[in-house]
């Protein structure tokens, strides 16, 4: 165990800030943490969009599902999948087209999620919270219109940024048995993590919610499968991603 390990072994979603600031130093070494992730190819096919201005972030919070946090967090990160930037250069070397493959999709969509968990990690290294935002692909087109999104580029989610305002409980996570394969996939023994998990999560739903909420983790995966964001791939076609 080390420093670097332990802070992330502590990694816990905020959702209640104070209201300081986040100083320009702590912005620009956010940034440049992402900026230093992995990327394939180094094409760095991710844009990220800083949201400080509170009416913006109302706009973004309903769109978002209603979720007050992103306008009390004094810094909400928008990032997104870029291959505009790709096209661009691309283009002034090559008639050929950087869409219509799944490749590059998921490309521009992973190394978004590398810069992104940089980002989280050097924010709480600095004693911030972050708190990762999936809505913001609820309604795709009104953000991408809010934020001026040009074509091939979409907003793959947020994160709020800020001084943390409450000491959340850490989410268990799944056996290590359940992730990690030695040589190949192996099948065997998953139902038994999942029961094992089940009663793990129902355990901390009961702590976090005071008993209120005792679910598992089956039942929230159930629930989270019958809600696909299906409108997802038209979105993306008409952002010229090429889906068919």
């Amino acid at each position: 165990m080390n420093d670097t390990i332990a802070l992330l072994l502590q990694h816990r979603s905020i959702r209640k800030f104070t209201a300081d600031p986040l100083a320009p130093e702590q912005v620009g070494h956010i940034i440049a943490a992402a900026q230093h992730a992995s990327t394939s190819s180094n094409m760095q096919a991710y844009s990220v969009i800083g949201v400080t201005d509170e009416a913006v972030k109302r706009q973004l919070a309903a769109l978002a599902g209603n979720q007050g946090y992103i306008v009390e967090c004094p810094l909400f990160l928008v990032w997104c999948a870029d291959l505009y930037r790709y096209a661009q250069a691309a283009g002034r070397h090559t008639d050929t087209p950087v869409t219509g493959n799944a490749e590059n999709l998921i490309v521009a969509t992973v190394d978004t999620a590398l810069a992104a968990q940089n980002a989280a990690i050097a924010a709480e290294s600095m004693g911030l919270g972050i708190v990762y935002i999936g809505g913001i692909r609820n309604q795709p087109d009104e953000v991408s219109a809010l934020l001026k999104l040009p074509e091939l580029v979409y907003p793959v989610f947020g994160m709020c940024v800020g001084v943390p305002d409450q000491e959340p409980l850490s989410r268990p996570r799944l056996p290590e048995q359940a992730v990690y394969h030695s040589q190949a996939y192996n099948t065997e023994g998953q139902a038994e993590a999942i029961d094992a998990y089940d009663q793990t999560i129902a355990q901390y739903m009961r702590e976090r919610t005071r008993g209120k909420i005792a679910t598992s983790w089956s039942k929230e995966m159930a629930a989270k499968a019958a809600r696909p964001r299906e409108h997802m791939r038209a979105f993306l076609q008409k952002m010229g991603f090429g889906l068919e």
